[in-house]
């Protein structure tokens, strides 16, 4: 039996005894003829899927929703710590709330998630911003409404973080922002501890929920007429180890694949060093499971990769990357990369760029490295200046291009099926995307959205395919 076993716990009973509680303190409080939530998410699919389970809470708690914040009884900043910039956009759109809660004292400003986790931004938070009413962290989402009433009815400022107990908690309420295209966590926290990666420290150790309880919901989510249902982890491939009875992600997706219904199912975020063969055949053979593989590499030198505690090499990954090309028809595949790594050379750079021509991606997600207080990387030495990184950023998006148009226009005369998935507000085209991820965009009646159809390619630019419907 494998240790750090998480036994699931129910969302405790006295949270539903709150949202009543906070529903008649609210119907006093309310500033228009029903009182209104402002929720702005930062940061990854993670985050999305814990402002759902917020929405919900709030939405049995009497709460309606809102777009603009100047309408919002209550507002909350859902932050994200895994880049620099998003924490800087996080201390500048709190600070403009401050004329806001002087014309409405008794509006409620709260900030949870991931930067919330972290002792220097809670105690920046606490000092510099004191109309922040409400703070807590990713291991407090069980206990919302107890802390959202807590700081209703005291008055008075509410911080909590570092409430890890190390347990998972079901049965949480969940307004979803979409009606075809969801979001489905699998499992929480992560092991890895790459050396500039916050994400650990954050959001705590692995934790795996029960198969039976994510088949369920994928059942249900199906049956709600959802088409495009991404499964959700730090590491995906990591799935089930926490479980009293192990099992394997390929065991997962293949038993959800095998729920019926027109839908397509993906997952987010796989980790090379976990990735197996038998992961990539239940993929090949999949009949809801979309032909994309969202692998990140991060650097092609073997050095950096050690230097980040990755646990592959480039072997390794470019020996996984063959199996999948040679077993998966129509596969696409996407990836991560930083650039300018503490210590990186630019013969370790080319090294990536190399790895990036004999891959071929569809598209990549890149950054130039961001070192994050209390991670092991943010103390490595750093020689190599920004404006020298910039330029090696710069050549790796034109080699990305260059490999993104070739793939593209490979794809023009086919056709492809592909889920609508809204309207372009400025040219009124449709906007779409086929199973490998790949956007098209075509025109067609708006009523098409949440639809799958058959759409000849027609035109490539780059990353974006033009298409008309058949």
């Amino acid at each position: 039996m494998p240790g750090n076993i998480i036994k699931p716990e129910p969302l405790p009973g006295k949270q539903q005894e709150y949202m009543k509680l906070i529903a008649e303190i609210m119907e006093i409080r309310k500033r228009g003829e029903a009182p209104l939530a402002y929720i702005r998410t930062y940061g990854c699919q993670q985050n999305v899927a814990d402002s759902e389970k917020i929405k919900g809470m709030l939405a049995l708690s009497g709460f309606g929703f809102t777009d603009n914040p100047d309408d919002a009884d209550f507002i909350l900043f859902n932050t994200c710590a895994v880049r620099e910039h998003a924490e800087d956009r996080v201390f500048g759109n709190v600070g403009a709330l401050k004329n806001l809660k002087r014309r409405h004292p008794q509006i409620l400003i709260a900030l949870c998630g991931c930067m919330m986790e972290q002792k220097h931004v809670a105690d920046r938070i606490y000092n510099s911003f004191p109309f922040v009413g409400l703070v807590f962290g990713t291991h407090s989402l069980h206990h919302f409404p107890e802390l959202l009433y807590t700081s209703l009815v005291n008055g008075g400022r509410v911080f909590e973080r570092g409430n890890d107990d190390k347990k998972i908690y079901e049965g949480f309420p969940v307004r979803r922002d979409g009606s075809f295209k969801g979001w489905l966590p699998i499992m929480y926290g992560c092991n890895n501890f790459c050396t500039y990666c916050i994400v650990p420290y954050v959001r705590g150790r692995e934790r795996s929920r029960e198969k039976d309880v994510i088949v369920a919901e994928a059942r249900q989510m199906i049956s709600d007429g959802f088409k495009d249902i991404t499964l959700l982890g730090q590491n995906v491939n990591s799935y089930g180890k926490t479980l009293q009875t192990p099992v394997s992600f390929a065991e997962l997706i293949e038993e959800i694949d095998g729920i019926d219904g027109d839908y397509w199912l993906r997952f987010m975020t796989s980790h090379p060093k976990d990735c197996s063969k038998e992961l990539i055949d239940t993929i090949a053979r999949g009949r809801h499971i979309s032909k994309h593989l969202h692998l990140p590499f991060q650097s092609g030198s073997d050095r950096i990769l050690k230097a980040m505690n990755r646990h592959y090499d480039r072997k390794r990954y470019l020996d996984i990357i063959s199996y999948a090309k040679e077993n998966i028809e129509g596969l696409s595949l996407t990836s991560d990369i930083i650039v300018g790594f503490p210590g990186e050379t630019y013969e370790d750079f080319k090294q990536t760029l190399s790895l990036i021509r004999e891959v071929e991606f569809t598209s990549l997600f890149t950054f130039i490295f961001s070192p994050r207080k209390g991670t092991p990387a943010e103390k490595l030495d750093d020689p190599i200046p920004a404006e020298e990184k910039s330029k090696w950023f710069q050549e790796l998006l034109d080699v990305q291009e260059e490999i993104a148009a070739k793939r593209c226009s490979a794809m023009v005369g086919q056709t492809e099926r592909v889920l609508i998935e809204g309207v372009k507000p400025k040219t009124g085209e449709l906007n779409a995307r086929t199973s490998g991820n790949i956007i098209v965009e075509l025109d067609g009646s708006p009523e098409l959205t949440g639809t799958f159809q058959n759409v000849k390619i027609t035109k490539a630019r780059n990353w974006i395919l033009k298409g008309e419907l058949i």
